[in-house]
């Protein structure tokens, strides 16, 4: 199987190219599967259901959050309605929506999709290592009948995102980072069989601050200027991930691909395999 997970998709740069981008690359690239986080979409903070419609019928399969999934209020009943939104596992229980969630391709095979943020320089959740146990097949997803079981790890710390990926080695597919919109060059297959890399990158305009027009955090650190609010730069978007092949036999992961399609950033690299 043949998944592709999109980074942080940020304003509209990063829907445009997304959108626009997704159908070839499903084509192409013999995609079976899409993840896409989407808590920066909608002019930066937060997501709408019209957003989220649109990334549906351009070939998303399932859409992730982190620590801006509430930023639009109006998500909250889409996402309590519809399955294919995840918001992260360790919310405190009585939270609107669900962490992880089961999912099968057009081949009719299973995809445990689990969404989970950290917790260094982060709002301080229910601690994701002792969470994601909750939903976490014991060995191999192919002995739990999965295909594949995917975690998108919302979190700013290299080190947290390492050290989880390590703990669940040898028990899931690929262990991909959000938040930090920047692609790192660290995609590798762990030792256990896990698929990993700290950060997938955003989709988004990547000539601007993470995402963001460049003159208010210039000036917050130049002049110490009280916050002022950001909005999305947008100029051409670059759509960042990874594309994963997971092995038949056992659910765990054959390859890893960093994609990086259009705008300003080097473009796609060379697999990894186990």
């Amino acid at each position: 199987m043949r998944v592709l997970f999109c980074g942080d998709i940020v304003g509209r740069a990063g829907r445009d190219v997304v959108v626009n981008s997704l159908p070839a690359l499903r084509r192409d690239l013999r995609v079976d599967f899409v993840v896409a986080n989407a808590e920066n979409a909608a002019h930066g903070f937060g997501m709408t259901e019209k957003i989220c419609l649109d990334l549906f019928d351009a070939g998303v399969d399932v859409i992730t959050g982190g620590n801006h999934t509430w930023d639009k209020a109006e998500i909250i009943p889409f996402m309590e309605q519809d399955k294919r939104m995840l918001r992260p596992l360790n919310f405190p229980p009585g939270t609107p929506g669900r962490g992880a969630g089961t999912y099968t391709d057009g081949r009719g095979r299973r995809i445990l999709v689990v969404n989970i943020m950290a917790r260094l320089f982060m709002e301080l959740l229910d601690d994701p290592f002792r969470a994601i146990e909750d939903v976490l097949p014991l060995g191999l997803p192919k002995h739990a009948k999965y295909e594949a079981v995917l975690i998108d790890l919302h979190g700013e710390a290299t080190s947290e995102k390492m050290a989880f990926a390590h703990m669940v080695d040898g028990r899931a597919t690929l262990v991909v980072g959000t938040h930090t919109h920047v692609p790192t060059a660290d995609a590798m297959i762990l030792d256990g069989g896990t698929a990993f890399q700290s950060d997938a990158g955003m989709c988004g305009d990547y000539n601007s601050v993470i995402g963001m027009t460049k003159e208010p955090s210039i000036n917050t650190f130049l002049r110490k200027f009280p916050r002022q609010r950001m909005s999305p730069a947008e100029g051409e978007g670059t759509l960042c991930g990874v594309l994963v092949e997971s092995d038949d036999r056992t659910g765990l992961a054959a390859s890893i691909v960093p994609v990086r399609i259009g705008g300003r950033l080097i473009q796609t690299g060379n697999t990894v395999e186990a």
